[in-house]
């Protein structure tokens, strides 16, 4: 790890859980080529971790993340021409998709401020709750340029057109309640229940089969740009893959504690996996 990089994200991991946390409170968590290029570092070295589970992104401070330091990602990397543009570029988009992809369930615990390049890893994580007095914006059109990095496509993919054009036309800002009510994110909840209520969700998480949540997650995010007979086929091909790479056999154990024990009911809740474990 990059002395000069260490202080841009922290994380802990406690129960299952890796608490990650954007560390640029001064700056209101602007994403800066450092931080960028620490959240991969990151991001490396929780993927595989035996006692992670989930992921949660939130940011220090009163902000999530204002988005893209206008001066170090921008004026900065512009003044070393086109070559240290697409450097940056690919640094932080590099992590955006990584996100996306990642092994385990992600979720955006958004606290304050999360504008521009910020609905990125929004729209990265799985999931999402924001606290009350968050507020979301696209203030790109204010100085002049697009909501690029993929944001536009943010946008469109989560919300309803007439609202995709009012964030980018107007730079208008919504607080959290707006952002739940266009479904921007899942939840909007008060500011002091924001950490207890993400953990909350965490822990229901934690208590799936771990190989269905990668391809269920996988899913959701493939099957939209596919026709119907694409998806079917898709699914069905997703699901023998699945049932070759858990080797739990989560399948045959749910339907075990189902069928034969009684011991659950699919519609309430998970079967239990240390049972599974124990059958082993």
């Amino acid at each position: 790890m990059s002395e000069e990089q260490a202080d841009t994200v922290i994380y802990t991991v406690e129960d299952g859980i890796a608490w990650v946390w954007f560390s640029r409170p001064a700056k209101r968590n602007a994403m800066s080529p450092k931080l960028n290029r620490r959240m991969m570092e990151v991001l490396d070295e929780i993927e595989y971790r035996e006692d992670v589970g989930v992921l949660v992104l939130g940011g220090q401070g009163t902000a999530w993340s204002a988005g893209m330091d206008l001066k170090e990602y921008f004026r900065e990397t512009e003044a070393n021409g086109l070559r240290g543009v697409r450097k940056s570029q690919s640094e932080s988009y590099g992590w955006f998709r990584r996100l996306r992809w990642f092994q385990k369930p992600t979720i955006a615990m958004v606290n304050g401020w999360c504008f521009g390049g910020g609905f990125g890893p929004l729209f990265a994580c799985d999931l999402a709750i924001c606290s009350q007095e968050a507020k979301f914006g696209l203030s790109e059109i204010n100085w002049g340029i697009l909501p690029g990095g993929g944001v536009t496509k943010v946008v469109v993919d989560l919300l309803s057109m007439r609202d995709a054009m009012w964030l980018t036309l107007t730079g208008d800002l919504i607080d959290g309640a707006q952002a739940s009510a266009m479904r921007l994110v899942n939840e909007c909840v008060p500011a002091d229940q924001l950490e207890s209520r993400t953990a909350e969700v965490a822990r229901m998480l934690l208590q799936k089969n771990p190989v269905t949540l990668k391809f269920a997650k996988d899913a959701v995010r493939r099957v939209g740009l596919m026709t119907y007979d694409e998806a079917e086929d898709y699914l069905v091909r997703l699901q023998e893959a699945m049932n070759f790479h858990d080797k739990t056999e989560g399948r045959k154990e749910g339907i075990r504690q189902f069928i034969d024990e009684k011991s659950y009911k699919p519609g309430l809740g998970a079967y239990d996996k240390d049972r599974a474990k124990a059958q082993s």
